[in-house]
This record gives C-alpha cells, sequence and structure tokens, in this order.
C-alpha cells in the first residue's frame, strides 16, 4: 500500500516561493497518479495540478495557473508542488493523493495528512 506524508509547508511572504513535497513509501509514486490538493480555511478542499504515472500533468485550477508546477522525482519517490508568487490567499493545507488516474470527479484512493502553508501579506 502506498502511503504518502507531505512535507515542507510553513509560513511565507505574499509574493514568495515555496516548493512542499510528497513522499511516498511502500509503493513506487510513478506507478500513481498523483495529484495537490488544497483546503483553505472555510472552503472545500480542491484539486490543482495532478501527474499522471507517464509524467503528463493537468491543472484544474486557475489559481495554480503560471504560478504553480507539478515534477516527480523517481529516485527520491517523492512528488513535488513548486509554488510562486504566493498570496494570501494561497493559504491552506496542502495535500498529496495518489490513484490510478487523475480526476478532478473521482476520489483519490491514497491521501497524506496535509502541510500548512501561510501566506501573510
Amino acid at each position: 500500500q502506498l502511503r504518502l506524508v507531505e512535507s515542507g509547508g510553513g509560513p511565507v511572504q505574499t509574493g514568495g516561493s515555496l516548493s512542499i513535497s510528497c513522499h511516498g513509501s511502500g509503493l513506487d509514486v510513478d506507478y500513481y497518479a498523483v495529484g495537490w490538493f488544497r483546503q483553505a480555511p472555510g472552503k472545500e478542499r480542491e484539486i490543482l495540478l495532478c501527474m499522471e504515472r507517464t509524467g503528463s500533468t493537468a491543472r484544474y485550477s486557475d489559481a495554480a495557473k503560471g504560478r504553480f508546477t507539478i515534477s516527480r522525482d523517481n529516485s527520491k519517490n517523492t512528488v513535488y508542488l513548486r509554488m510562486n508568487n504566493l498570496k494570501p490567499e494561497d493559504t491552506g493545507r496542502y495535500f498529496c493523493a495518489a490513484d490510478l488516474i487523475c480526476s478532478a470527479v473521482v476520489d483519490f484512493n491514497s491521501w497524506g495528512q496535509g502541510t500548512l502553508v501561510t501566506v501573510s501579506s
């Protein structure tokens, strides 16, 4: 069974950048599609970006357009989310999740516990 652990969250100022990680154990992350999700305070969880097993990526949120990038390092069994030009509305808990395919409508099977990102103005 794939287990996911996010890390790298923390406080950051508006306009700053942050990379957060999603480390897999138990199985190889490149066997799965891995998505990054965000849940802002008082809001529903949303999918931001997703990487298929092939390495192709899909963006699901306009918030990620031009600012967020998903990548994967198979040697480290880790998927990353790079976030640039952060804004206070990017504050939230960021989760990674894995399943066989990327989807915005089907719930992913394996989830991490999330990492908190706080963007201050």
